[in-house]
């Protein structure tokens, strides 16, 4: 059987979920991915929570994908029709995680990078500590970036700053990220949680039925494009994974040393 990565407790309407791979980088694995999702998918048809706080280890929400995953390894040596089966796992949780009735809220310490970023711009708040930092590698690492995340960036924070975020790959700390809009408040360190509780029960004190429904009409009225504007990532990725600079990109990353992309 799997590790469990996954812990989550419920109280007077506020779940609190809790994921934790018992390690500093807390990574991406595709059976954390899975575990992710289905613990979103349990919220989905739960009339007794009001709002869903994730969180990470204490350290780090996440370095992103865990590169080193034997099973995502496997997943690249695949032929394109099965590896755009296997590849729609990040997708499919962030979308687990945008579809949830009640409203999310993402506790963020230390890194929450790539597929952590993609994660917590499908929840519907931001709480990170003082020196937390949000980072998209993913160009940097020879492939775009993926999981339908560039639309529901640029509805967040706009188009100059998506790019800024995703296609030159800028660091962006607490107090950039909160003028950014892509954080909704600050925390002292070690504070994150308890920050996020505070927005969980204003949602928790209000009319379940009534928050659910303006939450999801803000998100059609900010994602109605978003599909049409995202469905190309998976494919792209795909494209990206047989190319020379991916290649580069990893193996730089893993050895420690700059790459040198050639475009091919």
């Amino acid at each position: 059987m799997p590790d469990t990565y996954i812990s989550t407790e419920i109280q007077d309407r506020i779940a609190i979920v809790r994921f934790d791979r018992g390690n500093k980088a807390n990574a991406l694995s595709l059976d954390a991915i899975s575990q992710l999702t289905e613990t979103a998918r349990t919220f989905h048809a739960n009339p007794d929570v009001s709002a869903v706080i994730l969180t990470g280890n204490g350290q780090n929400f996440s370095l992103g994908a865990d590169l080193k995953d034997p099973a995502r390894s496997a997943q690249r040596d695949q032929g394109l029709a099965q590896r755009r089966i296997s590849l729609r796992g990040g997708p499919d949780m962030c979308e687990a995680w945008e579809k949830i009735d009640a409203i999310t809220i993402m506790a963020i310490d230390g890194w929450c990078v790539g597929g952590g970023a993609a994660l917590a711009v499908s929840c519907d708040l931001r709480v990170m500590a003082k020196s937390a930092t949000i980072y998209v590698p993913e160009v940097a690492r020879g492939m775009n970036m993926s999981w339908g995340s560039i639309p529901r960036m640029t509805a967040l924070i706009g188009p100059a700053r998506a790019k800024r975020l995703a296609a030159l790959c800028e660091m962006v700390g607490a107090d950039i990220a909160l003028s950014w809009g892509l954080a909704d408040a600050i925390a002292e360190d070690g504070e994150t949680l308890a920050r996020a509780v505070a927005f969980a029960r204003m949602a928790s004190a209000l009319p379940p039925s009534a928050v659910k429904m303006v939450k999801r009409d803000v998100n059609i009225a900010a994602l109605t494009l978003s599909q049409a504007t995202s469905h190309r990532d998976l494919e792209a990725f795909a494209l990206m994974q047989q190319s020379d600079d991916y290649a580069e990109g990893i193996a730089s990353f893993l050895e420690g040393r700059d790459p040198k992309f050639t475009g091919d």
